[in-house]
């Protein structure tokens, strides 16, 4: 699928939701962000979403199955119903194009879509966390290794790949005091314009 996509893969605490957020609103309509929440809502559906089907050839979704089940093989069929019904709403919200796709593995699912990646040291993710989520520092910290192990585990477990490693990425963006979460939304922005002519 070669539609205009956006996968950005984030630790936890470094920016990724305001700076997809940020994105979107900087590339308008029809980009949209498909964060984990409406990601795993659709999923937990046994159908796909009214609304994005409805953005797309209902014709395609039947290809959607054969495409996914090329890509993953006989690991497609032994997924559990919540996995594949996962990586189908994310082949759907491909096949809609113009998507800012947060989390969920979607950088190898779309090997053709700008691939951001977004990172943070730790002291200035376990501050945003604090300052934001009105976290006290343990609980921040502990919030931040919890998600990171689960976040490493899932792209393995479903894609047979260690999410931390840079060169499955287009950019990688380390935010920080030196980098705004602006910033480092202009830098995607930039790069998406020239890369889909958006």
């Amino acid at each position: 699928m070669k539609k205009p996509i956006i996968t950005l893969s984030r630790e936890r605490g470094s920016g990724g939701r305001p700076i997809a957020n940020l994105v979107e609103k900087q590339l308008g309509s029809p980009w949209k962000v498909f964060n984990k929440e409406i990601i795993d809502d659709i999923a937990k559906q046994t159908k796909l979403a009214r609304g994005i089907i409805k953005e797309i050839d209902e014709s395609n979704i039947p290809f959607i199955d054969e495409l996914l089940a090329d890509f993953f093989g006989e690991r497609y069929l032994n997924f559990s119903v919540y996995h594949r019904n996962l990586v189908k709403a994310l082949s759907t919200i491909g096949q809609r194009g113009y998507a800012i796709i947060v989390g969920r593995g979607a950088t190898f699912l779309f090997p053709n879509s700008l691939k951001v990646r977004i990172i943070c040291e730790m002291e200035q993710r376990i501050k945003w966390l604090m300052e934001y989520e009105n976290m006290v520092r343990s609980e921040a910290i502990r919030d931040i290794r919890q998600s990171d192990e689960r976040r490493i585990d899932f792209v393995k477990n479903v894609y047979k790949h260690d999410p931390r490693k840079a060169h499955h990425y287009d950019l990688v963006i380390r935010t920080g005091p030196n980098l705004s979460i602006k910033d480092a939304a202009d830098l995607i922005v930039d790069e998406a314009k020239k890369r889909f002519r958006a």
